[in-house]
């Protein structure tokens, strides 16, 4: 199943297990004062012996269980993206409705915040490679009915509903499952830069991809192409990574209480908590406000009188910046500096989107959107801190709420921006996304340094602690 970003599945973390089963130690934590208003940070890993040992993102690919994850996140994820756009056709084909055609696109968001919040438990109570093979298995499973010709409209369009509520599942899963794999260091930070990378040159390649494959192949030919990926995801991930026990007991989750107690009762703790609320959404809102143009990208290229090539760009223009932002903060800079980072950039990575309210031509409009998508990379150090600040068996639960908001409150501000479109000119519309996200950054900043570690006082500490040990 696909991960981090654009389409349905992502990730959990495990218990450790023993030294000798790890294919490479977890990093060590040093006891390295974070200088910002963060939580304090683990130091880099400690050095070893030898020239060669690899470092940065060569490191994590020397995990041999990352390798396989990563692999299976590259396939599933293409697979997706694939079969959106042909399931898009599909629909139209059949339909003629340019109406249900997007809806396919939509339905891929709006089940996130559903699979996210009810099916939560499941990320914490089996086992997480379980998780994650039967996951891909019940999506192959669903794209395998969409290729039966018998299956109506509304058939496809509830099995791409199922497949979305399974996504958020998947990917908490695997993300609370690489901090098993790679530790809670910077190993684990890096690992999921890179699954973000993916996730963002999906948007470049896949659609791509799928447009030559319609060309050779009918919608249903293309969507057997997800199929395949899924499977392949699921072998993956059953030979290639190790199987460690639940994160949650029976006993520490109720013994047989219902699933969904056990999920909402996850996400309260969570939510509950006012660091891990602030952080979360610190991943949120950003988010939210930084979709306005590329969801008004066709309209504001008709209002300036671009091609429709000027339209791909526009499109590309943000996924570019923000691979580019994290593969140099990923590989520049130490995990201090990406701490100190996080705040100052959170705050002003909105303002780019300003420059639309002077109606920019489409070289200006670009690298305002490039700048956008650069901005993103706060989110590297935040991934840090987000993981110091969980309760270990609460992360599975933790990670699959914040990927199925971040996915709905994407959705959200995409259908706020074509709504505030009827009323405003396009470009003001962005410009005041803009204006309007850089206030709640602002405000979701000084409430992050507030809880910080550091900040907090001795009875919010207390509270903290003890809300923690109830959970267990």
């Amino acid at each position: 199943m696909p991960t981090d970003s654009p389409a349905p599945a992502d990730t959990p973390r495990i218990p450790p297990a023993p030294a000798a089963q790890v294919p490479a130690p977890p990093p060590e934590r040093a006891a390295l004062p974070d200088p910002g208003p963060g939580p304090t940070l683990r130091g880099p890993d400690a050095p070893k012996s030898g020239p060669a040992t690899p470092r940065g993102y060569r490191a994590v690919f020397a995990v041999a269980e990352f390798r396989a994850v990563f692999a299976a996140h590259l396939l599933s994820l293409l697979g997706v993206v694939v079969s959106e756009l042909a399931l898009t056709v599909l629909v139209y084909d059949l339909t003629g409705s340019p109406l249900l055609s997007a809806l396919t696109f939509a339905l891929g968001l709006l089940p996130y915040i559903v699979g996210g919040t009810l099916f939560a438990g499941v990320a914490d109570r089996y086992p997480a490679r379980r998780v994650l093979v039967v996951c891909d298995l019940l999506c192959a499973a669903c794209v395998a009915v969409m290729l039966v010709p018998a299956t109506p409209v509304a058939g496809l369009l509830a099995l791409r509903c199922l497949v979305a509520a399974i996504a958020p599942v998947f990917t908490g899963t695997r993300m609370a499952a690489l901090t098993d794999i790679l530790g809670e260091g910077d190993l684990y930070v890096l690992g999921r830069s890179l699954l973000r990378i993916v996730s963002q040159s999906a948007m470049l390649i896949g659609f791509g991809t799928g447009g030559v494959l319609l060309t050779v192949l009918s919608p249903r030919g293309a969507i057997t192409v997800t199929v395949v990926t899924f499977l392949c995801s699921a072998v993956l991930l059953r030979f290639g990574t190790q199987d460690r026990p639940a994160r949650a007991t029976a006993t520490a989750t109720g013994g047989g209480g219902a699933l969904l107690k056990e999920s909402l009762s996850g996400a309260r703790l969570v939510l509950g908590d006012r660091r891990i609320r602030a952080l979360m959404l610190l991943f949120w809102l950003p988010a939210m406000f930084v979709v306005a143009p590329e969801a008004l990208a066709a309209p504001y290229a008709d209002a300036i009188g671009a091609s429709p090539a000027a339209l791909g760009l526009l499109l590309c223009a943000m996924a570019v910046g923000h691979i580019g932002a994290e593969l140099f903060v990923g590989s520049a800079l130490s995990p201090r500096n990406r701490s100190r980072i996080v705040l100052p950039v959170a705050a002003v990575g909105l303002l780019p989107l300003l420059v639309y309210a002077a109606r920019p031509g489409l070289p200006l409009a670009l690298a305002a959107l490039a700048l956008a998508g650069a901005g993103a990379a706060y989110v590297i150090g935040l991934d840090q801190w987000f993981v110091d600040a969980v309760p270990q068996e609460l992360r599975g639960r933790a990670m699959t709420l914040l990927t199925a908001g971040l996915m709905t409150v994407q959705g959200l501000g995409m259908a706020l921006a074509g709504l505030a479109a009827e009323f405003f000119p396009v470009h003001q519309v962005v410009a005041g996304s803009g204006i309007i996200g850089t206030v709640c950054a602002l405000l979701l900043v000084a409430e992050v340094r507030r809880t910080a570690p550091g900040q907090r006082s001795d009875t919010e500490e207390r509270d903290g602690a003890d809300r923690h040990v109830t959970s267990r």
